[in-house]
């Protein structure tokens, strides 16, 4: 990959992490409901999440599911299930004054694995990194370092995207003390996470 290659990567993967999706809502939610250092462990879960996901696709899995049309709907519909109940949750989720007794907060452990879910839940991650690595390889030069190159370059941009959106998280939490502005802000988050998993679950295979 030359350097003109890696500067057109760059600001393709900043524009792409950039663009508002399920792992971005889910960690300025975290950030909002447990401060930068809880959304931390989500976003560790969902940077694990993707190093998976650009491991298999750089294996090979990204072919595999663009050819078996039976996995790649059982995933899809996987991952529309599993944010669809993400957005129930997130709709019921009580404020401290709703509710006789305070909600129990997440253990990291918990909080590392619902990141882990929501971005390991699309399989369509995974023929994107599989339509997006060859864009940028030289075919003429060896192509493990060159994977290594783009793979850790998503990663900085989206670590750094992930932080923006949990940091916007902890802003606007003083903003949302009242119990209606709370249940209105959770309520939001549960549609769109519930509209992310509908358009999931509608997607075709292309």
């Amino acid at each position: 990959m030359s350097m003109q290659q890696w500067w057109l990567y760059l600001v393709t993967v900043f524009a792409i992490s950039a663009t508002p999706g399920p792992n971005m809502l889910l960690v300025m939610h975290s950030g909002m409901r447990h401060g930068l250092r809880g959304a931390l462990d989500t976003m560790a879960g969902c940077m694990t999440a993707l190093m998976v996901l650009m491991g298999l696709s750089a294996t090979g899995l990204g072919l595999l599911l663009s050819t078996s049309a039976h996995l790649f709907t059982a995933l899809r519909w996987l991952g529309a299930a599993y944010l669809i109940w993400l957005g129930i949750q997130c709709w019921r989720h009580a404020t401290p004054r709703d509710s006789a007794q305070p909600s129990t907060p997440q253990r990291p452990a918990q909080r590392f694995r619902q990141g882990f879910l929501v971005a390991i839940s699309n399989p369509k991650a995974i023929l994107f990194f599989g339509a997006l690595f060859p864009q940028f390889i030289q075919h003429d030069a060896p192509q493990t370092p060159q994977l290594l190159v783009m793979c850790l370059t998503f990663l900085i941009v989206e670590f750094g995207w992930q932080l923006a959106y949990a940091s916007g998280g902890v802003r606007i939490a003083p903003w949302l003390e009242t119990p209606r502005i709370q249940r209105r802000f959770n309520q939001t988050t549960g549609g769109v996470f519930i509209g992310f998993g509908a358009l999931m679950a509608l997607v075709q295979q292309k």
